[in-house]
């Protein structure tokens, strides 16, 4: 029993990331590299699971890029989680409407080329949908990550990965893995042109 389970979530794993478009990696990674080079903000933004992923995207990018010896000489990524401040999340969502809580906070903090990346595995999270609609109005670059068909986080956005799967958290797991590859690009290319 254990056994196949492990078998068959690992296949499901390996067949979703097998069907995810490089093309489309290669357009977030662009589009992550002219902000930094920019100086521009990136925020990143998920509820339940993708909220840890998106925590854990920026902290990657934040510190993630660094290698210690080499921290005082290399430009550091402008990034915050959206998903990090408590306060502010349960503010608007008890004053205001939950529904809110990511676009409200984005009111305060974006410019116009900032780069904003929603991530949810239906693609339908009203506050991702809500915050990625306020950052077109600001003139802001957006970045869906998603499962399922793409919902309308995938139609929305500038650029989207879809992760081809009905299951939370297959979906998750590959998110989580798109954004270790991408940090590891920006660690590699980063330490390599000081």
């Amino acid at each position: 029993m254990i056994k196949k389970l492990t078998k068959d979530y690992f296949n499901q794993v390996r067949q979703t990331l097998d069907e995810i478009s490089l093309k489309e990696i290669e357009k977030i990674i662009e589009v992550i590299r002219r902000a930094y080079l920019k100086k521009k903000h990136i925020f990143i933004m998920g509820n339940g699971g993708s909220a840890a992923t998106a925590s854990h995207f920026a902290c990657d990018l934040g510190k993630g890029t660094l290698r210690p010896k080499d921290e005082k000489k290399i430009k550091r990524f402008k990034v915050t989680s959206l998903t990090d401040n408590i306060a502010s999340i349960t503010a608007w969502g008890n004053d205001f409407n939950y529904d809110h809580v990511f676009s409200e906070q984005l009111k305060n903090l974006i410019s116009p080329n900032d780069v904003v990346i929603g991530i949810s595995a239906s693609g339908n999270s009203p506050n991702i949908l809500n915050a990625i609609e306020l950052a077109k109005k600001y003139k802001a670059i957006t970045i869906g990550l998603t499962g399922f068909n793409g919902g309308k986080l995938a139609q929305i956005s500038d650029v989207a990965i879809v992760a081809k799967i009905n299951k939370y958290d297959i979906a998750e797991d590959v998110h989580l893995i798109l954004t270790h590859m991408i940090t590891r690009y920006f660690l590699e290319k980063i330490n390599k042109t000081k």
